[in-house]
């Protein structure tokens, strides 16, 4: 009897269709409806730039005519090569009191040089009665009209059916016929919009299913928002029922609870359905990029457990979970982290078993083959974590643990005591200065610095103390300081952790330390910055721990 054939090492795409869906992005108009989101107009640029490079097919760049920065954006692309994508224009239909040449909003359409063009009407009876307050004929004579207009002054023309799913479900009879006033107008792609995120997938299936019935040959879009929490899989669902357009943004970005977010839907659509959307594999690696160069421009957090990008989606704590997928990636993994351009990840934590620990630091630090050292460093692990610390995102004070746990660590000098004071004026003004005692090499050192706050002033002691023992400490500087609460029911009492980010001209590591006091949390932290950068310098020398 043959042994069953062994599982691939991850997924494996699927056979192609041969169907090609295009991307739509509007991370720059829809997206910056988002709270918290702003860019610049040169930021637009740039993000414009990046989702060329990633391979999407249209760039909706903003509306023209509402603000000076979006009709600049159009001023400026016009001058701009880009590779592949198609700089697009978003706007409404006319105003019903106005003929088409004379309505302003399509007139900047038309300044706005655009190649591709597209505008949203209504498509429920309910906003046309209630929101414009025109007849339902006015408003398929403005989206017939608009359409029309605007097809004359591009090469490409697009409409959006706003609240089409909305409208569907309670006239279906006259959204099919807003429907048909675009394509009379000349529309080439007819995008079906979620507007307010409501629909669910087997709906919006079976809806596209119908429309694609209609209006067979013509081409179908997708423009769901994720007000339901279930924004991506509607925008599958509309891709398997007929749609071969989906307009999202990165990251999610939008109005409410944002627009569909792109990556996943990308992802799923060329590594799970076997349909070709961006360039094909190679601009598919480029995704995870993509997604955190939109949040860095717009100086956002990232989301770590965002599904393919995010820093958690290939990361492995518990031993179990890691030690399968060192001999076997498929066991914990649903696809390649490469074929999105992320990378594994396995963490270091209490919930670590040896497997995490020489899977990650195994070759590092000569812990592979030393089953007596790997339980040493585990344990002394687990008790720091139990305090409180966290080493995730801390590698040089997880260095530093098991150089010490193993006795390696050389000490670089010994303190005796510090001391930080703080005076407030009667102007409500405050001078910090902190002392420091330590010795080094055998030399008592006694220096004092102020500074613009404790953590400031002490760090400034430090390295006056260190300074003529070490001068290489002198290329080193802190870029960030971060407190968390550790416990925070124990109120004013409550332990924090404070994480230093550190850098010099070759290298950036991250220091933690723990306590009840803010200070000597950032004491450990700062010591632990310290120590491992002249840990590098020795290394670098070639010269052992002493």
């Amino acid at each position: 009897m043959s042994s069953p054939e062994a599982p691939s090492p991850h997924y494996v795409r699927p056979p192609s269709k041969g169907v090609r869906v295009q991307i739509f992005d509007t991370t720059l108009r829809d997206g910056t409806q988002s709270e918290h989101v702003a860019y610049s107009l040169e930021d637009k640029l740039d993000i414009a730039h990046e989702l060329d490079e990633l391979g999407v097919d249209y760039i909706e760049g903003g509306w023209p005519g509402s603000n000076p920065k979006d009709m600049g954006f159009f001023d400026r692309s016009v001058n701009e090569t880009w590779k592949h994508a198609k700089i697009t224009a978003f706007g409404s239909t006319r105003h019903a009191k106005n003929k088409p040449a004379d309505d302003p909003n399509l007139r900047a359409l038309v300044e706005s040089r655009a190649p591709v063009l597209i505008i949203f009407g209504k498509s429920w009876d309910f906003h046309v009665t209630d929101a414009l307050r025109v007849s339902l004929d006015d408003n398929l004579a403005m989206i017939r009209t608009s359409v029309e207009y605007l097809k004359a002054h591009c090469s490409e023309m697009l409409y959006d059916a706003e609240h089409f799913f909305d409208g569907y479900l309670r006239n279906p009879d006259y959204a099919l016929r807003s429907l048909e006033a675009a394509i009379k107008g000349g529309a080439q792609c007819l995008v079906l919009c979620d507007t307010n995120g409501g629909t669910l997938s087997a709906e919006v299936a079976r809806i596209v299913g119908e429309v694609r019935k209609r209006f067979d040959g013509v081409r179908l879009g997708i423009h769901p928002h994720n007000d339901s929490g279930v924004a991506v899989a509607n925008a599958l669902a509309a891709v398997e029922a007929g749609c071969t357009h989906v307009q999202g943004t990165i990251n999610g970005f939008g109005e409410r609870c944002g627009n569909v977010d792109l990556t996943p839907v990308i992802a799923n659509l060329q590594l799970k359905l076997g349909y070709d959307c961006l360039r094909g594999a190679e601009s598919l690696r480029k995704l995870t990029e993509a997604s955190r160069f939109v949040y860095e421009v717009g100086n956002l957090p990232l989301r770590d457990n965002q599904p393919f990008v995010g820093k958690s989606a290939f990361a492995h704590k518990g031993g179990i979970h890691v030690s399968a997928v060192n001999r076997a990636p498929a066991t914990y993994e649903h696809v390649d982290p490469e074929s999105v351009g992320n990378t594994r990840r396995v963490l270091i934590s209490e919930l670590s078993g040896r497997s995490n620990l020489v899977a990650t630091k195994g070759d590092r630090f000569g812990l592979k083959d030393d089953p007596e050292a790997q339980r040493k460093v585990i344990q002394r692990l687990m008790e720091l974590e139990n305090e409180g610390y966290v080493f995730e995102a801390a590698d040089a004070s997880f260095e530093l643990l098991v150089e010490r746990t193993l006795g390696r660590q050389k000490p670089y000098f010994k303190l005796h005591n510090f001391r930080v004071s703080v005076d407030v004026d009667e102007q409500a003004r405050a001078t910090t200065v902190a002392t420091v005692k330590l010795e080094v090499n055998g030399q008592t050192e006694h220096t004092a610095c102020d500074g613009n706050g404790p953590v400031n002033a002490l760090d400034g002691a430090l390295r006056k103390a260190l300074d003529g023992f070490y001068p290489d400490l002198k290329d080193m500087h802190l870029m960030d300081y971060k407190v968390r609460v550790v416990n925070p029911r124990a109120a004013t009492a409550a332990k924090v952790l404070v994480s230093i980010v550190s850098s010099d001209h070759r290298q950036r590591w991250t220091t933690v330390g723990v306590s009840e006091n803010i200070i000597e949390a950032s004491w450990h932290a700062l010591v632990d910055s310290v120590e491992f950068k002249l840990n590098q310098v020795r290394k670098s020398a070639g010269k052992p721990a002493e």
